[in-house]
């Protein structure tokens, strides 16, 4: 079953949120979730009867940093919208979230069900809703680099598909893609916008070609 993402001009005042570490959703972008554990098939269900919003947001890497035996979060995660939902016969939901507008956590309700319920403040990222679209530079800056990394790394692309994507898509979509730490995925979510996000992008992309040719040079020698 397919949705169509809409905010209606209303983001959430409270939602269910999922903690998962290294998966980061960023506005434009699609995240599918293999969903299995009870509490967030209930957490699901939830969602899907009031407005079909989930906030993803990665837990702190560091096991110490719990509260109350409870795994503490970053302060900014992004709100999605179920946009694909299907269950299978084994009790599992394959969904896809579609992300509208990053959030800080204001917050932190009752669980429910098992499920971690937040109040969530998106003040500081309505832009999120109408991002500040990229020049041709620094578009053009950004295929260099996603072609210098994918090239150096051995992959391929569907270029004349990305040429024809709107720049929040196609920034979320590399951002979200690429096989970054968990902590510069959290500094591409907090980047202050989508020129900025943008900017950071490239600059991990090149530094992350740039230490794959240092392994290669020093494991030939």
């Amino acid at each position: 079953m397919t949705y169509s993402p809409s905010t209606n001009g209303k983001l959430p005042d409270t939602m269910p949120i999922f903690p998962l570490e290294g998966a980061v959703l960023l506005p434009g972008g699609e995240l599918p979730l293999n969903i299995f554990e009870r509490r967030y098939l209930a957490m699901v269900d939830a969602a899907l009867g009031q407005g079909r919003w989930i906030g993803m947001v990665q837990p702190r890497q560091n096991q110490g940093d719990k509260e109350d035996g409870i795994q503490t979060l970053f302060s900014i995660g992004c709100a999605g919208q179920i946009s694909s939902f299907s269950a299978t016969k084994d009790n599992r939901y394959f969904i896809t979230l579609t992300g509208a507008c990053r959030f800080s956590i204001t917050t932190e309700l009752e669980q429910a069900d098992g499920f971690r319920r937040i109040k969530p403040d998106f003040t500081a990222f309505e832009d999120d809703l109408e991002p500040e679209p990229l020049d041709t530079r620094q578009r053009a800056d950004l295929f260099r680099a996603l072609k210098d990394y994918l090239g150096w790394s051995g992959y391929d692309a569907d270029w004349d598909a990305l040429e024809n994507t709107p720049d929040h898509a196609l920034v979320a979509s590399m951002a979200m893609a690429c096989p970054f730490a968990p902590a510069e995925k959290q500094a591409l979510l907090e980047a202050s916008s989508l020129v900025t996000r943008t900017r950071c992008l490239v600059t991990m992309l090149d530094m992350a070609r740039h230490d794959e040719a240092e392994t290669v040079d020093h494991a030939r020698h």
